[in-house]
């Protein structure tokens, strides 16, 4: 059975790997039809990841079809379509029994700790397949990739009229764009990319724009609030420069949330957090009641996912391509992989 596997940083190769065994109790044998390609692979392709290790087969954002079900299994069935929830929690520890599986102490992430669904079939837990009736394999696999902006914007809700500042326009910023309008705040867009804010105004309607490096963006921002500056910041760059400026566009009391990940230390002057009383948010991943949620609101049609595949490669040409996606000037928001064109 093929599989493609980043075998180590801006290394990809086609390997063999065995086939699943029978699913067991509990579990499932899948097919994977198509993968989105996340900020997550780049940055393990590229060597930037903290939780990456090499050699390991990609894959996260998945639409799969169910093809044998092991002894128990009742939440899905034999030709099922889902979405795969790919957080692997031990439902034991302190997060867990909390219901913050996001967080379990021996959390793997198939794709980025264990191996993921760039493959063309795997075993997986059945309670981590969301199925749907309505839905393409292309919509499922985006399905992870919104659950990450709902979880933030659940973190920090913004309120119906509030200023919201959302910094960096990539795919995880527009999962995170989807819920905040979805609360009717006023919604401001920043990112160095002129074509990502393009994209925001025409699919979006949002009017609110500033391209970072213009070096009046200060003063667009206190025109734009009327000088209040944001309620809620949602930086979702992962760059450590980003995140430390992005407090000084805090309104008092304002919360500042992290959706991206970096290696770096983030410093500020405490002063600064001080004076707003300001509270710093992470967020990490999602939730397992956050992906039926989605499948809802994509099947109701309150989000459409249509704008969002910029590319589409298959399991054949994706290892030629991928270098290419990983440059801003590509063009690429997301990209969706054939899985099946072998």
């Amino acid at each position: 059975m093929k599989a493609i596997c980043i075998a180590a940083p801006k290394e990809l190769a086609v390997i063999d790997i065995a086939e699943p065994a029978d699913p067991g109790p509990g579990q499932a044998v899948v097919k994977t039809h198509r993968m989105g390609v996340c900020g997550t692979d780049y940055s393990s392709y590229l060597g930037k990841f903290p939780f990456f290790d090499y050699p390991r087969i990609p894959g996260h954002e998945l639409g799969v079809e169910v093809v044998a079900v092991g002894e128990g299994v009742t939440r899905v069935k034999v030709g099922d379509k889902c979405s795969v929830e790919p957080y692997m929690n031990c439902g034991e520890c302190f997060a867990c029994r909390g219901g913050n599986i996001n967080c379990c102490s021996t959390l793997e992430v198939i794709g980025i700790m264990s191996d993921g669904g760039l493959c063309e079939r795997f075993a997986i837990r059945a309670d981590k397949l969301h199925p749907a009736t309505k839905m393409s394999y292309e919509q499922l696999a985006l399905v992870e990739t919104l659950a990450i902006g709902c979880h933030a914007n659940n973190r920090a809700t913004a309120e119906a009229g509030s200023h919201v500042l959302l910094v960096g326009a990539g795919p995880i910023g527009l999962s995170v764009l989807e819920f905040v309008r979805l609360a009717g705040a006023k919604i401001t867009v920043m990112d160095m990319v002129q074509s990502r804010l393009d994209f925001c105004k025409q699919n979006y309607g949002i009017e609110n724009l500033i391209q970072f490096g213009s070096g009046d963006e200060e003063e667009q921002m206190r025109a734009i609030t009327g000088g209040d500056m944001y309620s809620v910041i949602y930086d979702a760059t992962g760059n450590k420069h980003s995140m430390v400026n992005a407090i000084g566009c805090l309104a008092p009391q304002g919360r500042l949330v992290f959706v991206g990940v970096t290696t770096d230390e983030i410093v500020f002057p405490h002063p600064q957090m001080h004076r707003r009383e300001a509270s710093l948010i992470s967020t990490r991943n999602a939730k397992s009641e956050d992906f039926p949620y989605i499948i809802d609101l994509i099947e109701k049609g309150t989000i459409n996912t249509d704008p969002w595949v910029t590319h589409r490669s298959t399991f054949n040409r994706v290892i030629d391509e991928f270098e290419e996606f990983t440059k801003p000037e590509s063009g690429v928001l997301k990209a969706v992989v054939d899985v099946t064109a072998m």
